[in-house]
C-alpha cells in the first residue's frame, strides 16, 4: 500500500458542516404529522407501584396517547441481556416499570402529544401511588448481612462473584520482603455527551416496517433488540444513526427503554414519534460508570521486584446489568497492566444497588484498574525509597518478550496475550517530554521556597479492536467515484475521513472521491457498533480487504481490455494503465460500466463476478493491545487545595497511525475526559438513592481553560494481528489520567505524607488530605 495518504494528516471532512452550523442531529429531523413525547420517571430509588391514574393526562387536548406497562402487550417483557455469563444472576429492565421501580429516573409512563410542551403538561397530570421501600445506596453496605435487598431472591445483593488469577499468590506474599495494602475508591460519573439521547420512529403501515433514527453508537444492536421487543423481524426495522451524533463516550452503545417505546408508539398511532432526552433526564436515566472500591495488596522484594498482586474489587452495577459483567471483567484483566507479575489474584464482587445501571463510559472499567495498580506502584516506590519511574522500569515487560501471555482470559473468551508493544520506550519518551530529571531538580529548589510541585506517572495496556467483526462494502460506479458503506457509527471520531483514506490508498483515487456511508442498517446488513476502541481494527481492515478485492477485479478486467499482463498494470488517479505506457489506460468509471455488463460483446474474465464492488467482514483473532505512558506535572496550592497543571505528556502506541491529526485529537479529547474525572466530575447519591449532583451547577466539566494542550508522541509498534497493523486509540487518553494525577498530587505533597486514594481531587478534598496529615 502506498503511504501517500496513509499516515498523513488529512483534514477531517466532517468538520466543515459543523463549523458552518450545518450539522444534522436526530433532534433536527422533522417528519410530517410528527408527535412528541415525555417520559414520566420514578422520583423514588425504590418503591412499589400501587396504582397509576392517567385519565386526566389522556383527557388533555393535544394528547395522542399515554402508555403504561399495562398497554405494552408483547413488548412488556424484559430487555434481553446482551452478554450472558454463568457467573451472573442477571436482572434487566422493562420498557416501563410494572410493579416496582428500582432507581430514581426509571421510566414509568410515556406521554405522546402534538408537541413537547403538551406532553410535559400531561405528564404532570399523571397520578402514581408509590409505596417507598428500603433503598440500597451504599455498595459496601449492600453486601453486609441484614442490608435490604434490591431483589429479595438475590442474597447480599450479589449479581456476581468471580476470581481470576495465576501463579501461587499465597507463596508470593509469604516469601516477600515488603507487603503493602491500601483501599482505593473510584467515583461514579457519566459520559455527558454534548447531544443527549434521542429517538425518532416512523411506521409504514403498508410495508409493515419501521424506520428509526437514533443518536446511538450501535444501530444494528438497536435494530436487533427493537425487533425482539416489538415482535417483528429484524428486516422490518431500519435504524439510522444520523451523520452527526454529538458524542457517545460509551453510554449510547446500549439499548434503552426509549428505543423500544418510541417505535412502539409510532406503530400504535400510525404517526412519526420523537423523543429527545433533556439534560436532567440524562443525569437521571442515562447509564453511568466508574463506581468501584479496590482493596489492593502488593508483595515485593527488597529491590522493588513485584512478587504478587492481590485485589478485592467491589463493583456497584446499579439496578440492572444490561451488559452483564463485561465491565468488571475488563477491570479484573486490566489490573496487571504492563508489568511482569509472577502471581496475581482478583476477587470481584458485582453488587446491585438502587442507582442508575452501569455500562461502559470511556475507558470501560480500565481507569479504575489502572488507578489501583499505579497508585500501589507509587506507594511501593515511596516505601522502598525508589523513584516512581525506576520501580516501574524494573518491572516492565520487555519488547522482546512479545507476544506475552498474561495467564488470564479476556472478556471475549480469548487468552490475554499482549501482541506487541514497547512499554519502556513509551515511559522514556513521556519522561523526556516533560523534562523529568530537570523537574526533580526544580522540585527541590521550589520546596525551599514553600511551593509544592509534583510529577506523576500512569502506564496502561488496553485490549482494543475486539470482534466479533465489522464490515465494509465498496463500490465504484460509472463516475469512477467510490462509495464506501460501513457498519461503523461515528460520534466525532472522524470515521468518514480515516476510512476514506484507507480506501483511497488501495484504489489509487483521491480521498475526496470516496463517499462514506455509516450507521445505517438499511445500507449494510450486519454491524456491531462504535465502542471499545474497535473501529480502526475491525472496520479499517474490512475496508482494506474490500478495497483490495475491488482492486483485483479492476485489474483483471483492465488486463483483458488492454491486452496486458495484470502484473504490468498500475492504478493511480482513478485510472488503470500499463506501467511505462501511461497512454495505454482505462478509467475506473469505464471499468465499472464494463463490470456491470454494459459493454456490448464483452465477457468478464473467468472467476470475476459482475459489478466493481466487494463486501468484506473482518474478524480479529483476539484483542490488539495498545499501550502508553502519561507523565504529568502539577503545582498544589496548600492553602486553597487548588491543583494547577504545569505539563502533560502522552507517549502511546496504537500501531500504525492512519491519520496523526485524528489520533492526536482522540488522545487530547481523552485527556480532557480524564481531567474531568480526576478533578471535577462526581455523581453523588444520598442514602435514599437520590442524585445530589444532577446539573452542571453541581457536576462540573472541565473547559478549555482547565485542559492543557498535551504533548503527544506516537510510538508505533506494528500490530501483527491485522493487515493494517493498527490498534485502538479512542480511550487511551482517559485510562491512566487519574492515576497520573493522583501520583503527581501525592508527590507534590510528599513533605506532608499525604496518600491519594480516590478522585476527584477537588480543592476541598485536597485540603482534607492535608488536614488529615496534620497541615
Amino acid at each position: 500500500m502506498s503511504r501517500a495518504v496513509f499516515g498523513v494528516r488529512v483534514e477531517r471532512r466532517e468538520d466543515l458542516p459543523l463549523l458552518k452550523g450545518q450539522g444534522s442531529y436526530t433532534d433536527d429531523l422533522k417528519l410530517a404529522g410528527m408527535l412528541h413525547t415525555a417520559v414520566l420517571r420514578s422520583p423514588h430509588a425504590r418503591a412499589r407501584i400501587r396504582s397509576i391514574d392517567v385519565s386526566a393526562a389522556r383527557a388533555l387536548p393535544g394528547v395522542a396517547a399515554v402508555f403504561t406497562h399495562a398497554e405494552l402487550g408483547v413488548s412488556g417483557k424484559e430487555i434481553p441481556l446482551l452478554q450472558p455469563n454463568p457467573a451472573l444472576v442477571p436482572r434487566t429492565q422493562l420498557l416501563l416499570a410494572k410493579d416496582e421501580v428500582r432507581y430514581a429516573g426509571e421510566p414509568v409512563a410515556l406521554v405522546v402529544a402534538d408537541d413537547r410542551y403538551t406532553a410535559e403538561d400531561a405528564m404532570d397530570l399523571i397520578r402514581v401511588e408509590y409505596e417507598p421501600l428500603p433503598v440500597v445506596s451504599d455498595v459496601l453496605a449492600a453486601i453486609e448481612d441484614g442490608t435490604p435487598l434490591v431483589y429479595p431472591e438475590i442474597a447480599n445483593n450479589l449479581a456476581s462473584c468471580f476470581t481470576l488469577g495465576f501463579g501461587d499468590i499465597e507463596a508470593a506474599f509469604a516469601t516477600s520482603d515488603v507487603v503493602l495494602k491500601q483501599r482505593f475508591k473510584a467515583h461514579r460519573g457519566g459520559g455527558h455527551a454534548m447531544e443527549c439521547r434521542a429517538v425518532l420512529a416512523e411506521y409504514d403501515r403498508r410495508a409493515n416496517r419501521i424506520t428509526m433514527w437514533s443518536a446511538t453508537q450501535a444501530p444494528h444492536l438497536v435494530a436487533r433488540l427493537a425487533s425482539q421487543m416489538l415482535g417483528m423481524g429484524e428486516w422490518q426495522i431500519r435504524v439510522i444513526a444520523p451523520p452527526d451524533v454529538g458524542g457517545g463516550f460509551g453510554p449510547k452503545a446500549i439499548f434503552y427503554p426509549e428505543e423500544g417505546l418510541i417505535p412502539f408508539a409510532a406503530r400504535v398511532l400510525g404517526r412519526p414519534v420523537k423523543w429527545t432526552e433533556d439534560r436532567r433526564e440524562h443525569f437521571l436515566a442515562t447509564n453511568q460508570e466508574r463506581d468501584q472500591y479496590h482493596d489492593a495488596e502488593i508483595a515485593l522484594s527488597r529491590d522493588g521486584r513485584i512478587l504478587g498482586f492481590r485485589d478485592t474489587v467491589t463493583f456497584d452495577t446499579g439496578a440492572y446489568v444490561p451488559w452483564g459483567i463485561i465491565e468488571p471483567w475488563i477491570t479484573a484483566t486490566t489490573i496487571p497492566g504492563p508489568y511482569k507479575l509472577p502471581a496475581f489474584q482478583v476477587n470481584m464482587r458485582v453488587v446491585y444497588t438502587n442507582k442508575v445501571p452501569v455500562t461502559p463510559v470511556r475507558g470501560a472499567g480500565r481507569p479504575q484498574a489502572v488507578f489501583a495498580m499505579e497508585r500501589m506502584m507509587d506507594l511501593a516506590a515511596r516505601e522502598l525509597r525508589l523513584d516512581p519511574a525506576e520501580i516501574r522500569r524494573r518491572n516492565l515487560i520487555q519488547p522482546e518478550e512479545m507476544p506475552y501471555k498474561m495467564g488470564l482470559v479476556y472478556r471475549d473468551g480469548a487468552a490475554v496475550t499482549y501482541d506487541s508493544g514497547d512499554y519502556p520506550a513509551c515511559l522514556r519518551k513521556a519522561q523526556q517530554m516533560v523534562g523529568y530529571e530537570a523537574f526533580r531538580e526544580e522540585q527541590s529548589r521550589m520546596r525551599q521556597e514553600g511551593r509544592y510541585i509534583g510529577v506523576g506517572i500512569g502506564l496502561y495496556v488496553e485490549g482494543t479492536g475486539l470482534g466479533p467483526y465489522e464490515g465494509a462494502i465498496i463500490k465504484i460506479d460509472s463516475s469512477g467515484k467510490v462509495l464506501l458503506t460501513t457498519g461503523a457509527t461515528p460520534q466525532g471520531q472522524g470515521h468518514a475521513t480515516t476510512m476514506a483514506q484507507i480506501a483511497a490508498h488501495e484504489l489509487g483515487v483521491d480521498v475526496d472521491d470516496v463517499t462514506v456511508i455509516t450507521g445505517d442498517t438499511g445500507a449494510i446488513p450486519f454491524g456491531i457498533g462504535t465502542f471499545a476502541s474497535r473501529i480502526a481494527v475491525n472496520a479499517g481492515n474490512s475496508v482494506l480487504m474490500a478495497a483490495r478485492e475491488v482492486r483485483e477485479k479492476a485489474l483483471a478486467i483492465a488486463a483483458s481490455l488492454l491486452e496486458a499482463d495484470k502484473d504490468d498494470l498500475e492504478m493511480a488517479n482513478g485510472v488503470v494503465f500499463v506501467r511505462g505506457v501511461p497512454n495505454k489506460s482505462i478509467s475506473l468509471g469505464n471499468l465499472a460500466v464494463t463490470a456491470a455488463g454494459a459493454r456490448p460483446g464483452y465477457t468478464l474474465p473467468p472467476g470475476v463476478q459482475p459489478g466493481l464492488q466487494a463486501t468484506h467482514y473482518f474478524s480479529p483473532s483476539q484483542a490488539a493491545y495498545s499501550s502508553g505512558a502519561h507523565v504529568v506535572t502539577v503545582e498544589v496550592d496548600v492553602r486553597t487545595g487548588d491543583v494547577k497543571i504545569l505539563d502533560y505528556a502522552v507517549a502511546h502506541d496504537c500501531g500504525r497511525v492512519i491519520n496523526p491529526m485524528i489520533v492526536d485529537g482522540q488522545v487530547q479529547g481523552g485527556v480532557a475526559h480524564g481531567i474531568g474525572n480526576c478533578f471535577y466530575e462526581e455523581l453523588v447519591y444520598d442514602d435514599n438513592g437520590q442524585l445530589l449532583t444532577s446539573s452542571f451547577m453541581d457536576y462540573l466539566l472541565p473547559t478549555a481553560k482547565e485542559v492543557p494542550t498535551a504533548k503527544i508522541a506516537h510510538v508505533e509498534v506494528v500490530c501483527p494481528l491485522n493487515p493494517l497493523g493498527v490498534k485502538g486509540v479512542g480511550e487511551g487518553g482517559t485510562i491512566p489520567c487519574a492515576a497520573a494525577f493522583g501520583g503527581a498530587v501525592e508527590d507534590a505533597l510528599a513533605p506532608f505524607g499525604v496518600t491519594v486514594t480516590e478522585v476527584p481531587l477537588s480543592p476541598e478534598k485536597v485540603r482534607k488530605l492535608l488536614r488529615q496529615a496534620g497541615r
